[in-house]
C-alpha cells in the first residue's frame, strides 16, 4: 500500500483529494503550475447541481447527488477547522421558461428531489409567468471554498508546492519512478493526475482513452447594495448567482478556444443582453468584473476515477468538465476507496480509466 501520495493540480479536485488521503493517514504532496485554487475551481460559479439534472446521464447525477448531499457538513467542518467560511447555502434554483415541464417532474420525483410550480412574480419581482424551484439546490462560494481547502490540507499536513509545472514523467517497467517539474525531480510512493483541462496533454502517450479539453466559459459579475433574489436564476443555459453580500454571478458561455483563457466583448455582449430582457433596469448598473476560465471538458460530463490500465502506481481524478466543485467531495471518497480497496457506495464502472 502506497505511503505518499504526489497529486499533480491544486485546484478543488486536487485539494479534496488530498484533503480524503490526509484524513486518511497517508503523506501528500500536491504539485501545482500556477497558484493553488486559480483555474476552473476559481472561476466557476460554485452552483452545487448540474444546471437541469434531467438533461444528463445517471453516472454524472449519480455522483453529483452523492456530493451534493455532503456538502452541508463538509461545509461546517471546514469553517470550524480553518475559520474560513466557504458560504454554502442552499438558496434554492428557480428555472424560468422555456423548461421541460414533464421531464423535470418525472426525474425530481424518481430521485427524490423536491421541485415546486411557482408564479414568478413572487419569488422574484418583476419576472413574469410560471417557473419552477427546487429548493434544496445549495451553492459555495469558489474562492473561498478553496481557500478553506488549501489551509486545511496545509493544517493536515500536506505539502503544497507551487509553481511546479510537472514536465515528464520518469517510468521503470509498469510504475512512475517520479516527476521531472520546472523546481527540479520529485517522486513519491504512488501519483494521482487531478490537472483539470491539462490532465491528457500532461499524460500524453499514458493518456490512452482519456479525453479531456479545455472548453472556455466567461463570466460577468455584477454587485448590488443588497442581494436582488436570493434564489439562483436559471434560463436556459443562463445562470444569475446571488451571493450574500450583492454580488451577482452572470454567466456561462461555452466556447472551443483551445487554452485561451481571454474574455471577449462578444461573450460580454450576449450574456448582458440575456440579463437585460429579464432585467431592464439593469442596464444602469454595470458589471463590474469579466473572467473566463477552462472547464475540462469530456463526453457526456463523465470524469475518470481509478487506476491506470498499465502504470499500476498512477490514478486519474480528472474530466469533471462544468462539475467539478459540485462532484469533488464524491470523487474524492471514490478515488479514497479504489486506493484502499475498499467497498464502493455507487456503481463506478463508468468512469474507470480506459485502454
Amino acid at each position: 500500500m502506497p505511503e505518499h501520495f504526489l497529486i499533480i493540480g491544486g485546484g478543488a479536485i486536487g485539494l479534496t483529494s488530498a484533503q480524503a488521503l490526509l484524513q486518511a493517514g497517508y503523506k501528500v504532496t500536491l504539485v501545482e503550475r500556477g497558484t493553488t485554487g486559480s483555474e476552473a475551481s476559481w472561476a466557476g460559479g460554485g452552483i452545487l447541481s448540474p444546471l437541469c439534472s434531467w438533461d444528463y446521464t445517471e453516472p454524472v447525477t449519480r455522483l453529483t447527488q452523492r456530493s451534493m448531499g455532503m456538502f452541508d457538513e463538509a461545509a461546517k467542518n471546514l469553517h470550524a477547522a480553518t475559520g474560513i467560511d466557504p458560504e454554502y447555502q442552499r438558496s434554492g434554483m428557480l428555472l424560468l421558461p422555456p423548461f421541460q415541464d414533464d421531464r423535470a417532474t418525472q426525474w425530481c420525483a424518481a430521485h427524490q428531489v423536491q421541485l415546486q410550480h411557482v408564479t414568478l412574480s413572487d419569488c422574484v419581482p418583476g419576472l413574469q409567468g410560471g417557473g419552477l424551484f427546487m429548493p434544496d439546490i445549495g451553492q459555495v462560494r469558489n474562492p473561498r471554498l478553496l481557500q478553506a481547502l488549501l489551509r486545511q490540507v496545509k493544517m493536515l499536513g500536506g505539502v503544497i508546492l507551487e509553481h511546479h509545472e510537472v514536465q515528464k514523467f520518469e517510468i521503470a517497467g509498469c510504475r512512475i519512478t517520479g516527476l521531472q517539474t520546472s523546481q527540479g525531480r520529485l517522486s513519491a510512493d504512488a501519483y494521482i493526475v487531478a490537472a483539470g483541462a491539462w490532465s491528457q496533454t500532461l499524460l500524453g502517450e499514458h493518456a490512452l482513452n482519456l479525453d479531456v479539453r479545455p472548453i472556455r466559459g466567461q463570466i460577468l459579475l455584477f454587485k448590488f447594495d443588497t442581494p436582488p433574489f436570493r434564489q439562483i436564476l436559471l434560463q436556459e443555459s443562463l445562470y444569475l448567482i446571488p451571493r450574500t453580500d450583492g454580488h451577482v454571478l452572470v454567466g456561462s458561455t461555452l466556447e472551443d478556444a483551445g487554452f485561451d483563457k481571454s474574455t471577449t466583448d462578444e461573450a460580454r455582449t450576449s450574456l448582458l443582453q440575456r440579463v437585460y430582457a429579464l432585467f431592464p433596469d439593469w442596464r444602469n448598473q454595470p458589471p463590474v468584473r469579466h473572467w473566463a476560465g477552462l472547464r475540462p471538458a469530456s463526453p457526456d460530463n463523465i470524469p475518470t476515477i481509478g487506476r491506470h490500465p498499465n502504470l499500476s502506481n498512477l490514478y486519474a481524478n480528472c474530466g469533471h468538465f462544468r462539475y467539478g466543485v459540485t462532484m469533488s467531495l464524491a470523487c474524492a471518497e471514490l478515488l479514497r476507496n479504489e486506493i484502499e480497496g475498499h467497498p464502493q457506495p455507487v456503481p463506478v464502472e463508468e468512469y474507470r480509466w480506459r485502454e
